[in-house]
């Protein structure tokens, strides 16, 4: 089933940050976790799953990624903890 989310995804020690939307959460996460696709998540071991949002359209979810990726690193952590306070990864969903 498709539907829209934004995400974060951090580097085990939470120095990196990537932001992304998909249609597929599930199917997204597990192609970062196995570096099936070449770019900046497999090049910097981005890999754990900390926050997404589920939005009721495409065109929402692109915009919110598109606001989030502008926000200063410290309003991500602070939205990532309000959700996660452990950064745990929340891949564990799919399972």
């Amino acid at each position: 089933m498709k539907q829209p989310c934004v995400y974060i995804l951090a580097s085990k020690s939470h120095a990196v940050l990537y932001i992304g939307v998909t249609s597929n959460l599930q199917r997204r996460v597990w192609q970062h976790k196995n570096g099936v696709v070449a770019g900046f998540s497999r090049k910097y071991n981005v890999h754990q799953l900390v926050y997404y949002e589920v939005h009721q359209s495409m065109q929402a979810a692109i915009l919110r990624e598109r606001q989030l990726k502008k926000w200063k690193r410290e309003w991500k952590e602070n939205l990532i903890n309000g959700l996660n306070p452990n950064w745990d990864d929340l891949s564990m969903i799919f399972e």
